[in-house]
């Protein structure tokens, strides 16, 4: 039995489709107010000041805090459908298919959220471990559920899968919140190389 873990935003897609999203969900008000709110923090981000966890947090209440989960959801499922498709890397799709082929266990590890992964990963047949925005009264209170799971991968995964039982693990991934989980496998890919 072997296990597969990939990345998902820059490793089996070609962009960040988190913030994809968001900026196809923010509202007008939003947008208009993103530059004062989030402009700084995107600055800091780029500098290296801010870490991709806080970005994440601060535009994800900005977003989602207040907003109906069903409308959400909807818009969730319509971008899952209609653009994440255009998204993914043929190679990577290939290299999940393979795994799939192999009979391996898949999962997608990804700080983006389940709204629109789900579906997502549910049509490939692949297991999900990623982000799920936390509601109160059918309304989104701009948090997620469980804490970010970005820095907490490694966490995540041994809280799914028993690790012991896998003769084999591969991952893949792009940025150093993935560094700990390709340190999990005996076969790693970084940015699309093999990775020692």
């Amino acid at each position: 039995m072997e296990l597969a873990l990939f990345d998902f935003d820059h490793t089996i897609t070609v962009c960040d489709t988190y913030s994809r999203f968001l900026r196809r969900v923010a509202t007008p008000e939003q947008r208009a107010q993103a530059w004062w709110r989030i402009g700084p923090w995107l600055l800091g981000y780029r500098l290296k000041l801010v870490s991709a966890t806080r970005i994440r947090r601060r535009v994800t209440a900005q977003v989602f805090s207040g907003r109906h989960a069903g409308e959400i959801a909807q818009m969730a499922a319509d971008y899952a459908r209609d653009h994440l498709p255009g998204m993914v890397r043929p190679e990577m799709l290939e290299q999940i298919q393979w795994h799939k082929a192999q009979g391996h266990t898949v999962a997608v590890v990804s700080a983006s959220i389940d709204l629109y992964l789900q579906s997502w990963c549910r049509q490939l047949g692949l297991q999900l471990i990623c982000n799920r925005l936390e509601v109160q009264d059918n309304r989104l209170t701009g948090r997620y559920a469980e804490g970010d799971c970005g820095p907490c991968k490694v966490a995540h995964i041994r809280q799914r899968f028993d690790l012991g039982a896998f003769r084999r693990i591969h991952a893949y991934g792009d940025s150093g919140e993935d560094r700990p989980m390709l340190a999990l496998a005996h076969e790693r890919w970084y940015r699309g190389r093999p990775a020692s």
